[in-house]
């Protein structure tokens, strides 16, 4: 597989790049799916949804520092490749991954011993704070798995060769997918574990995956041009480079999702049907999400790129593309489930009433969408320039609106969960104005990375 050449990227060349990171997205997310739905079949359903909903998203908030940390490299990675100088980026992969398996390290050690007293704070359900503790005491063991492969993803997005990214994630969730059969319900011999087993099936997929990755660079990538797996030690001043960079969307990424982690803290003060409700919505909206977060992620990479290629003219018309082929991919599918709602909200639940009471939440969180997709693209557009402290200022903005939003429609007004769902447009609309006035400003043409 060769990259796609730096000049003026026309529709086609978007979808090449595109496509294989949209469906290594979508294999990913079958990983959660799949918990999400086999949980939701598992005991009395309801409780089991809810925790997997807070863990989960624990999980992501924490997960978010790494994955904010290989989006710096992936910056740097698609600035270096655009300008031709392809013997830095193994070193940046290098220091890259060294970085995050320490972070992994020490993340993994301050969740198990702070996790089950943060959950006892804040979750007032004992049955569900009891589950969520169960799934998280395996499910932390996943860091050191998801953030080698996010270091992988981002060489592999940074140098805009994107196929392999579908194989690893094929084989990422089918590991999931079986190992969810076996261990959550006890099949074929092995003991019922519930919902840990849901954990340690996810913890085993990403692990899956990184070998995979490992293979593969080794046998097929050109990784001796790259100058990969060559380690002479630590390079404090090339990791220092990419942390100027990478610290403030590790800081974006971690602020955000937290913001995500508190919205279902409020929503489980409501009641144990209004976060299954939550969670289900989450887990559909996550699914669409995922074609706004490849056209995102890719939108980054370009950017870059182009402006190391000296074609800093292009990023906005690239954006301005970027966003009407997104939007000819969600337009549709949220089209499609806004029809059929209770028959996609049945794959969570086979309570009726259950499945009603979601439906009024599943409009509402389609309809963000139409926010959604040009603020994603314009906010990864940005992080794509190399001023990521500028994405750190726009999304702690949209932040401070969304939590207090929040906080008044559910602890104060006591809002139906329909009506919270809404606070999600407030975010969006806030990240879309602030990134398209910086977009236009120039200012990011300033300066280098």
């Amino acid at each position: 597989e060769t990259p796609v050449p730096m000049q003026r990227y026309t529709n086609r060349n978007i979808l090449k790049i595109t496509l294989p990171v949209l469906v290594s997205l979508l294999m990913e997310q079958l990983v959660g799916l799949t918990d999400t739905i086999y949980l939701g079949h598992y005991g009395d359903g309801r409780t089991e949804l809810a925790a997997s909903a807070l863990a989960g998203v624990f999980y992501l908030v924490v997960f978010m520092l790494g994955f904010g940390f290989s989006v710096g490299a992936q910056v740097l990675i698609a600035r270096r490749n655009g300008e031709g100088r392809l013997h830095e980026i193994g070193p940046v992969f290098m220091q890259g991954s060294l970085f995050l398996l320490l972070l992994a390290a020490l993340l993994f050690a301050l969740s198990r011993l702070c996790a089950e007293g943060l959950f006892s704070l804040l979750v007032e359900q004992q049955a569900v704070r009891r589950a969520a503790v169960d799934y998280l005491d395996w499910r932390v063991w996943g860091f050191f798995f998801s953030f080698a492969a996010a270091m992988f993803r981002a060489l592999y997005v940074g140098t805009t060769r994107t196929r392999i990214l579908t194989a690893n994630s094929v084989v990422m969730v089918l590991t999931n997918v079986v190992l969810n059969y076996l261990l959550i319900f006890g099949r074929c011999g092995l003991p019922e574990l519930g919902i840990a087993g849901a954990a340690i099936a996810s913890v085993a997929a990403e692990a899956v995956s990184v070998l995979f990755f490992l293979l593969y660079t080794r046998l097929r990538f050109d990784w001796r041009r790259y100058r990969l797996f060559r380690f002479g030690g630590v390079d404090l001043r090339l990791l220092g480079h990419i942390l100027s960079i990478s610290v403030w969307v590790m800081l974006q990424e971690g602020m955000a999702f937290l913001s995500w982690f508190l919205f279902f803290v409020c929503i489980e003060r409501l009641g144990t049907d209004q976060l299954a409700v939550t969670n289900m919505v989450r887990s559909i909206g996550s699914v669409v999400f995922l074609f706004v977060n490849a056209f995102a992620s890719t939108a980054s990479s370009l950017v870059s790129n182009l402006i190391g290629a000296g074609h800093a003219e292009e990023v906005r018309p690239l954006c301005r593309r970027m966003t009407r082929l997104c939007f000819s991919f969600v337009v549709p599918l949220a089209l499609l489930i806004a029809l059929f709602p209770e028959r996609v909200l049945g794959f969570y639940s086979d309570d009726a009433r259950l499945v009603a009471y979601g439906v009024p939440s599943l409009w509402v969180m389609l309809s963000t969408y139409v926010l959604c997709v040009p603020a994603f693209i314009g906010q990864f557009a940005v992080s794509g320039t190399g001023h990521t402290r500028v994405t750190l200022g726009i999304v702690l903005a949209a932040i401070f609106f969304y939590m207090a939003y929040t906080l008044w429609l559910t602890l104060v007004l006591r809002a139906d969960v329909a009506l919270c769902w809404t606070s999600d447009h407030l975010y969006y609309l806030v990240t879309l104005l602030l990134s398209v006035l910086y977009l236009r400003s120039g200012r990011w043409q300033r300066g280098t990375v």
